[in-house]
């Protein structure tokens, strides 16, 4: 069995979805042409993202690195991105058959009428799988501290999930869609309360600018394409790079920024049918039990606002990693990932780019301290596992510890390490409670929300 999933994770998302969303839209009842369709546009969509991203990086790693070199920023948690941290997860013994396990742990809630989501965005079972490596390691080595420290990660985004999907499927306009990601639903509290916060201040509202209203006030400026080129542009005039590579970076960015939105269109275009024809089905065979379809946030990090804040963002939390007091973790790799930190951010602040810039900048500077507590159990992890396997995504450079945005930077992945690596069986217990309290709310919430079709008088 585990031979069996690590072939599957070795497909990569982009081979993995389309056979995982064409076998789905046969057993819902769609045409084998138009399943196939469905699964061939998710696919197409990774690969795209994939392209996208490699672009990003391969571009603006050497001249972020030359930045770090160049102004002697000596942080000692070198940035693995995201890879490494997939590494570890997934050639660990909790991560060889954490797929199996976590899908079960999802039956039982949804038989139980515990969650309506089901969570089928296999590829990024990693994160459950990287918490409950680093859980493994700083236990001494215990698959039971392991395995516990991802069902409860994974159950608690479940229950998540299930408690943001109608805002996120109202925003967005995708009906029976959730968002399982515990890296996404990490920045779910952040977003509630700044939201409520910055909500009280007078004359607040007045900042209410989306992305269509930040086009209108600064024109062409305003446009997600040229603030690209122009943060770009400044990053190759940090790294003192010549004027054709200035340009060519700005260019770059930019061109990474028009191209998400038009590649995370593919994600919809796959996925609408077989959400459509899900919900069709489950209110004719399941007297209108509602249910969700859990996906990877990839579908939806082409939105304006999400776009404009990343961006923006990237050199700003370059420069304050830099001065924060305590904080030795300098992102490079991982900025890629900013994309991830708003799909449920968006939501809560209804796109307002303001809200949604705040929100993602105290969400970061905190996350830049998590990642920097967590980096020895990371380094262990990486240590152990580049040992067993050579796995080059897993060395970590002499001299540095290990560190990385996603998943180490989550609040929810810091909260389960804290709790098991310092408070050992009394952290297991809290933990163990606040899961299970989650649990019976959201069950209590799924019994009293009317089932489709039924009335709500």
């Amino acid at each position: 069995m585990e031979q069996v999933f690590a072939y599957i994770i070795g497909l990569g998302a982009a081979v993995m979805m389309p056979i995982l969303f064409t076998i789905i839209g046969l057993c819902i009842g769609m045409k084998f042409g138009k399943a196939l369709k469905s699964g061939l546009y998710v696919g197409v969509g990774f690969v795209g993202l994939n392209v996208v991203t490699k672009l990003l990086t391969d571009n603006f790693t050497s001249p972020l690195e030359s930045i770090s070199d160049l102004y002697q920023l000596a942080l000692k948690v070198f940035d693995m991105g995201w890879p490494a941290a997939a590494a570890v997860a997934y050639n660990t013994a909790v991560g060889a058959l954490i797929i199996p396990i976590l899908l079960g742990v999802n039956f039982l809630l949804l038989i139980t009428k515990c969650t309506r989501t089901v969570n089928i965005d296999l590829w990024n079972y990693w994160h459950f799988a990287f918490i409950g490596a680093v859980a493994y390691f700083v236990m001494g080595e215990s698959l039971a501290w392991g395995y516990f420290a991802a069902i409860v990660c994974y159950i608690i985004t479940l229950v998540m999930a299930d408690l943001t999907a109608e805002k996120f499927q109202k925003h967005y306009d995708l009906p029976g869609i959730s968002i399982p990601q515990p890296f996404c639903q990490s920045f779910t509290p952040f977003a509630v309360l700044i939201n409520k916060g910055l909500n009280l201040i007078p004359g607040f509202s007045k900042l209410d600018v989306d992305a269509e209203g930040l086009k209108k006030k600064f024109g062409v400026l305003g446009e997600p394409l040229v603030l690209g080129v122009i943060v770009g542009a400044l990053v190759g005039i940090a790294a003192q790079r010549e004027v054709k590579v200035i340009l060519a970076l700005g260019v770059t960015m930019g061109a990474v920024m028009e191209l998400i939105p038009r590649i995370t269109s593919l994600f919809i275009d796959g996925l609408k049918p077989i959400a459509e024809k899900t919900q069709e089905v489950v209110k004719k065979k399941f007297k209108g039990k509602e249910i969700y379809i859990g996906m990877s946030p990839a579908l939806v990090i082409g939105h304006p606002t999400t776009l404009v804040c990343s961006v923006i963002l990237i050199p700003v939390i370059l420069a304050v990693a830099v001065v924060m007091p305590g904080n030795q973790f300098l992102p490079l790799a991982s900025l890629a990932g900013l994309f991830y930190i708003f799909p449920l951010v968006l939501p809560y602040t209804k796109g307002n780019v303001v809200k949604s810039l705040i929100v993602g900048f105290v969400a970061l500077v905190v996350g830049l301290y998590f990642v920097t507590d967590m980096a020895p159990a990371f380094t262990q992890a990486a240590h152990a596992v580049y040992a067993a396997t050579q796995n080059d995504a897993a060395k970590i450079h002499d001299g540095f510890e290990a560190g990385a945005l996603d998943f180490a930077s989550s609040l929810l992945g810091w909260v389960i390490y804290k709790c098991i690596a310092y408070l050992e069986w009394v952290g297991a217990g809290i933990l163990t409670l606040i899961t299970i309290g989650m649990v019976l709310w959201n069950r209590r919430v799924i019994n009293k929300k009317p089932q489709v079709g039924e009335s709500t008088k």
